[in-house]
């Protein structure tokens, strides 16, 4: 993924954009009754099962829009959480709480999601060396905090977007008039224009991974929509020397048996676009 200073700049910046976009000229419906200046407390609420992501979002979101904001942690993201729990404690001006309060929660309540998805799966695979990778198959403008939550699940992210690695799919190989064309254009471009930039070559059949291997030039290939005895078959004729991902057709019922062929990497978007948002809320704490 990113790295830490170039995600705290990215993360303020979608911070930034989904306040303007709720906000635009006002939280009219805290101005019009409460007080500027009026301190509150408030508590995140658990009413799910899973493991919490986001709390470290939630906390920069409410020193984005006041710094002094206090908030205080009951748990960390990737703790295991269950109804009835508190996930945080936050100390600010009410006007603060009030409008930040949908963004943490829409967050928060994705992240979570996303993070218990990705946490069944690379359950499956905890005897196995193989490594769960996450896909392009995110959310426009929130991918930052989607490919946040598989790392927070114990997944690995994979492209972070098109520009730091280059993906030969079937697309690209059919306009460019085949898999050895693709490869050796990606490759002299490489060479060319951006050294080091890794190249992932997608094979769809045993006769492509030969073609592959004959051409070389490559990184890793994708084996997709191989079936499990495929890719045995696939990895005999690889031998490792390319880095292998499995993709297409991998679910929480299938995953060990790829895992056990003993590829590498097994791609999924599932972890992402299939995750069910859990159930947070957070709620004023009032003082009798």
């Amino acid at each position: 993924m990113t790295d830490d200073k170039d995600f705290q700049h990215q993360l303020e910046e979608l911070i930034s954009n989904a306040l303007k976009e709720d906000v635009s000229d006002g939280d009219h419906s805290t101005l019009s009754i409460i007080d500027a200046g009026v301190k509150g407390k408030a508590i995140l609420k658990i009413k799910d099962e899973g493991i919490i992501a986001g709390i470290d979002v939630a906390e920069k979101i409410f020193h984005f829009v006041e710094p002094p904001s206090v908030l205080k942690k009951i748990k960390k993201d990737g703790d295991e959480m269950h109804v009835g729990e508190i996930a945080f404690e936050v100390e600010a001006t009410i006007h603060t709480i009030l409008t930040c309060e949908r963004l943490v929660l829409n967050c928060m309540q994705r992240m979570s999601g996303i993070a218990t998805l990705t946490k069944k799966f690379t359950d499956k695979l905890k005897d196995y060396s193989t490594k769960l990778l996450d896909t392009r198959k995110t959310t426009p403008n929130f991918r930052l905090l989607e490919k946040e939550a598989v790392r927070i699940g114990g997944g690995i992210n994979h492209r972070f977007g098109l520009y730091d690695m280059i993906m030969l799919k079937d697309n690209h190989i059919d306009f460019s008039g085949g898999i050895e064309k693709a490869i050796e254009k990606a490759w002299k471009y490489v060479r060319e224009k951006k050294p080091g930039l890794k190249i992932e070559v997608e094979t769809r059949s045993i006769e492509d991974v030969k073609k592959v291997m004959a051409t070389g030039k490559i990184n890793r290939i994708m084996l997709d929509n191989f079936s499990p005895e495929k890719i045995k078959e696939a990895l005999k004729i690889i031998n490792g020397k390319y880095e292998t991902e499995a993709s297409g057709g991998i679910t929480l019922e299938n995953i060990e048996s790829y895992a056990a062929t003993g590829v590498d990497f097994i791609s999924s978007g599932a972890i992402i676009h299939q995750a069910k948002s859990l159930d947070l809320s957070l709620k004023a704490e009032i003082k009798q």
